[in-house]
């Protein structure tokens, strides 16, 4: 009798790193792997990234040039706490 396990996961260098629990496999065992072309969720774009991504992508379509140096600004305070 052949029993079906599934489990959901991600496979990095030829390694596979399961989502939730860990795997319940002893031994050697025939096994299909059926690879999804998302990304892992670690690895999606946040909302930050994906603001500063908008935000180098207006810079770089930008006709105006870009200056090469820039003013220093020094942030410290001024009552030297």
């Amino acid at each position: 009798m052949q029993v079906l396990q599934e489990y959901e996961g991600y496979l990095e260098e030829g390694r596979f790193y399961p989502i939730g629990l860990p795997l319940n496999i002893h031994g050697r065992c025939r096994v299909i792997v059926t690879v999804l072309d998302d990304l892992p969720a670690e690895q999606e774009e946040t909302e930050q990234a994906a603001a500063w991504r908008m935000f180098f992508e207006a810079v770089n379509s930008s006709d105006e040039e870009i200056p090469d140096t820039f003013e220093r600004v020094n942030f410290t305070r001024e009552d030297g706490l």
